[in-house]
């Protein structure tokens, strides 16, 4: 067999992808097309309780309950005939070992599988929750986070992720706001970039493939339903939800997710001007399409096509690549509709080809194999701690602090009461969306707090006041190995008496407030933001025994806080800060940091002002835009890209240079930011413009740029943007376009999009 070209690593890719084309048959080509799940992979780390759960749950997983058990025997048939190119779910070395020698010794050509797994936001070391990091508005923490969940990944044999989500989310009911980077999409695309860079770098064995998801409209979701369908018009597409995705196949993105929900009525997979006209023709996007998971048979329960060979033959035809499929693929009947002549062996050829590409490019046939010995030093790796540690430190966004109340000192202090269940809950500190996480080196709010001020000070800690569980469970809490809930038969008036009461006798109470972590991410969509349970009124009863009071604040999505800010002169919003998320927190807490995170998104008061966003139009009536409603102001609780520092910033000197530009040139934004306290602390700089007219309203805000910068105490320094047609032009429903307009355009810099100076620009034709 190593006579054979495709063999010979001295020839080009090309060569070599051409070469075993030629060689498959049509059957052993819908074969590297179709990705299986693995659920033999569950039976390392699900105890017989959640098997059995998973096994006769047939609501909670899409697969029919008798064939469960059998799956991992007719995925590894599969194998062995060459009918899988690709498997999911596998994150033991040893067993991707196993299968993958199955997969090489079960086809006569030897192809290697690529081994995908959702490495969201960290594989053994676990990151700040996506969102959390799109905070931090630094794409350098982003990019460091996911070079460590890949470096770990594919130590264990994972060479592709199914990250990152790039979805915009503008109804924080959706559960899954929390992978993304909120509502903006020039942020969005920053994060898009810094992602894919970190998981691919130069695709060496260190690096895994990115893919994107879910192109395109996801987080749309009518209602905040997850799985909904999308409506979205032409150039709210253009302008918001796409992107991101552009900036990922810009960076280099080697794959790309189909969602699964229908996007102006017609499933995502099966939208030949999605995935073809914009995403290859446009954007010349050059990787391989994978479908979500059974996205591809899901269109016949969605009542789009009559039969599953229907299905593959329009999801193939619009260009989706690969179907991921839990079993009995609709891409089996490839071969079927290939004879009919209802998919072209040319358009067969071309989703093979690019599929074997990435194999080549990955080095899978000289290297289809990890070695095992080396896997724990990898992922022990100390490293990969402090990178987790800076970035929760980065990622925490302080709301609210009156009269300094933060940060604490631990000079002088005898005793700190920290309270609630999320204070020293390992699961929950690392967050929604992990799988394999290092649970013995998770470091809680509790525990971070402890160590900080040491054996000198007393800290005691009480759950108080319980989160309610969910309602309607889900197929994730099922995966868990670690679960936290509230358990059955918890007395609410006892612990919240406890709580109090320890509170009173302490110097200072920390207060742990939010949502578990399975409330949040896929199929954790919610009806309200309230705060759920009675961590409220436990609050209030804290504050009123005079014991002075700090809140943090633990969630993936804006909550309904006001009852919080009423009572609470500190609040810190630390999101699902993972790994070394509590002496992040504690840094935080105690001043040892000062904290720069910014929101991602605008923070609405409660679920009745949702989606509220910040880049709405201005409307005909712009002087009562705060007063919408009869019964509440219509202003968010918290705008877009807030957030509070221990020092103070001073902006000045906005200069816009030149004041007039032709459309096609470009201008320089100039401003000079002085830190006025005595405290070293980053700054995070913001752009944002409004065009007054034009072709098409223009929002009456977008983000046009930002910068975080490092400012030594005492010290200024100037921040630079350019505003060019990148910035100024955008899709006109009107023309159906992209245009750039001569106007004036408002120019606003400041420390959130409450800016500080305003300038202006004009552009002429």
């Amino acid at each position: 067999m190593t006579d054979l070209p495709y063999r010979d690593p001295s020839l080009s890719v090309e060569a070599r992808v051409e070469d075993l084309l030629a060689r498959l048959t049509v059957e052993e080509k819908a074969g590297q097309l179709t990705q299986y799940f693995y659920f033999g992979a569950f039976e390392e780390t699900a105890n017989a309780a959640q098997s059995e759960q998973l096994e006769t749950d047939a609501d909670a997983m899409p697969l029919d309950a008798s064939l469960f058990s059998q799956q991992p025997t007719l995925v590894e048939q599969a194998l062995s005939v060459g009918g899988a190119g690709s498997l999911l779910f596998v994150k033991d070395a040893a067993n991707a070992n196993r299968l993958q020698r199955m997969a090489i010794d079960g086809n006569r050509h030897g192809i290697p599988v690529i081994f995908g797994f959702d490495v969201i936001h960290g594989f053994r070391t676990i990151m700040p929750v996506p969102i959390a990091v799109a905070a931090s508005w630094d794409p350098e923490v982003a990019e460091a986070g996911q070079s460590v969940a890949a470096r770990e990944a594919s130590a264990v044999g994972i060479r592709w992720t199914f990250a990152p989500m790039l979805d915009i989310a503008r109804d924080p009911r959706w559960g899954r706001i929390v992978e993304g980077a909120g509502e903006d999409p020039v942020l969005g695309a920053a994060m898009a970039a810094a992602q894919v860079r970190g998981f691919q770098g130069d695709l060496g064995p260190e690096r895994i493939v990115a893919g994107p998801k879910h192109f395109a409209g996801y987080g749309a979701a009518r209602g905040g339903r997850d799985y909904d369908d999308s409506d979205i018009s032409d150039s709210e597409l253009r302008n918001v939800y796409l992107p991101p995705f552009k900036a990922a196949v810009e960076a280099g993105a080697g794959n790309i997710m189909s969602a699964y929900m229908d996007l102006n009525g017609t499933p995502a997979v099966s939208n030949s001007w999605l995935l073809t006209e914009v995403l290859r023709d446009e954007w010349g996007f050059a990787g391989f399409v994978v479908s979500d998971a059974n996205g591809v048979r899901s269109q016949e329960t969605q009542h789009h096509v009559p039969d599953l060979t229907e299905a593959a033959v329009r999801a193939l035809n619009a260009g989706n690549d690969m179907e991921m499929c839990m079993f009995d693929p609709a891409f089996g009947r490839i071969p079927e509709a290939v004879e009919a002549g209802r998919i072209s062996v040319q358009t067969l050829d071309e989703s093979v080809r690019r599929v074997l590409r990435l194999k080549f490019e990955l080095g899978l046939f000289e290297n289809p194999y990890v070695d095992e010995d080396a896997v724990t030093a990898t992922l022990d790796s100390v490293a990969h701690r402090e990178v987790a540690r800076s970035a929760a430190e980065r990622s925490a966004v302080l709301l609210k602090n009156d009269d300094a109340a933060l940060p604490l000192s631990a000079d002088g202090l005898s005793s700190i009461a920290v309270i609630g269940q999320l204070a020293d809950s390992v699961r929950d500190t690392v967050g929604p969306w992990v799988f394999d996480q290092d649970n013995d080196e998770t470091v809680t709010i509790l525990a971070g707090v402890r160590a900080l001020v040491g054996e000198g000070v007393r800290v005691e800690h009480a759950n108080g006041a319980s989160i309610p569980n969910r309602l309607i469970p889900s197929m994730f809490e099922r995966m868990d190995k670690v679960r936290a809930n509230t358990p059955e038969g918890y007395d609410d008036d006892a612990e919240i008496e406890r709580a109090v009461s320890l509170a009173a006798s302490a110097d200072v109470a920390i207060v742990v407030v939010g949502q578990r972590q399975n409330q949040i991410g896929e199929a954790a969509s919610s009806s309200t933001l309230e705060l759920a349970g009675r961590q409220t009124e436990q609050l209030r009863r804290i504050a009123e025994t005079g014991t002075r009071l700090v809140v943090v604040s633990m969630s993936g999505r804006p909550l309904d806080l006001r009852g919080v800010l009423e009572v609470a002169p500190a609040v810190l919003h630390v999101w699902y800060p993972g790994t070394r998320g509590g002496e992040a927190v504690a840094n935080l807490l105690f001043g040892r940091v000062s904290p720069a995170g910014r929101l991602p998104f605008t923070w609405p008061r409660h679920v009745g002002q949702v989606p509220m966003v910040l880049s709405h139009y201005r409307t005909f009536q712009p002087e009562s835009q705060a007063a919408r409603y009869w019964d509440d102001e219509s202003t968010p609780l918290f705008g877009f890209g807030h957030g509070l520092s221990y020092a103070s910033f001073e902006y000045s000197d906005l200069r816009v240079e030149p004041a007039s530009i032709a459309v096609g040139q470009s201008a320089r934004v100039r401003v000079e930011v002085t830190n006025t306290s005595d405290v070293d602390a980053d700054e995070v700089v913001q752009l944002y413009i409004h065009q007054r007219y034009g072709t098409s309203t223009r929002p009456i805000r977008e983000l046009k740029g930002f910068e975080r910068v490092a400012i030594p105490a005492g010290t200024s320094t100037t921040v630079s943007f350019d505003l060019g047609p990148d910035q100024l032009r955008y899709w006109s429903g009107a023309t159906r376009d992209w245009v750039q307009d001569a106007t004036t355009i408002e120019v606003h810099v400041g420390g959130s999009s409450r800016t500080a100076l305003e300038g202006e620009l004009t552009v002429t034709a």
